[in-house]
């Protein structure tokens, strides 16, 4: 991956930073002090993390409680795994995740991670103005600390506010039609970058002729 002299040998890249985005979302550092772990309902959302991190081991899959199939990659990695915790990653860090040391440059290839993970996009007609149309970009996490520094972070170098809610043990951080069209502009700034097909079809209408 690289070297650095500050960071365990890691140097950060747009693809790095966004693995890192889904690392926080939908993945899991072992408290062994070696492994990684990805999950994830889409195969193919796997696929482009291991091509991300260069990784050749094998997609496994997992079920949860209630029956439903999950793909997963793990993989172990010293140097890297440290290099997570440096940078504010932690075991168990679902409630108790704080603010990330991602570079402002790597900042959105990061947040394209995070919105891969455990964000959604969604278009939809408005049910009272028939020819509107709704747009909604939103951010999830247990933990408002981490939800508190996403948002100042976005306000920062998007330029866009949004609105924070607690519901259900979780916080969304959420952008509406102008905010949330500004924001996805800056987060797919290619038609080429890594990311989650399904999502960036629906982001498709919203972004700029390339």
């Amino acid at each position: 991956m690289g070297t650095h002299p500050k960071q365990s040998n890691v140097v950060w890249t747009p693809e790095l930073a966004y693995a890192v985005g889904l690392i926080t979302t939908d993945g899991c550092l072992s408290p062994n002090g070696r492994n990684i772990d990805f999950t994830s309902k889409d195969w193919n959302l796997i696929e482009t993390f291991k091509k991300c991190l260069h990784l050749t081991n094998k997609i496994g899959t997992k079920k949860n409680g209630h029956g439903q199939i999950s793909f997963r990659v793990q993989f172990g990695n010293i140097l890297f795994y440290r290099w997570l915790q440096e940078i504010g990653l932690t075991p168990r860090k679902s409630k108790i995740l704080g603010p990330l040391a991602v570079p402002d440059e790597f900042f959105f290839d990061f947040l394209r991670g995070h919105l891969d993970g455990d964000g959604s996009i969604a278009r939809y007609q408005d049910p009272v103005w028939k020819n509107s149309t709704r747009l909604y970009v939103r951010f999830m996490s247990a933990s408002q600390k981490h939800m508190e520094w996403l948002k100042m972070k976005i306000t920062e170098l998007g330029g866009v506010n949004g609105f924070m809610q607690l519901h259900s043990e979780a916080y969304y951080l959420s952008f509406s039609k102008y905010e949330a069209i500004t924001l996805l502009n800056k987060i797919y700034p290619r038609i080429d970058v890594p990311c989650l097909e399904r999502k960036f079809v629906i982001a498709q209408e919203f972004l700029m002729p390339r």
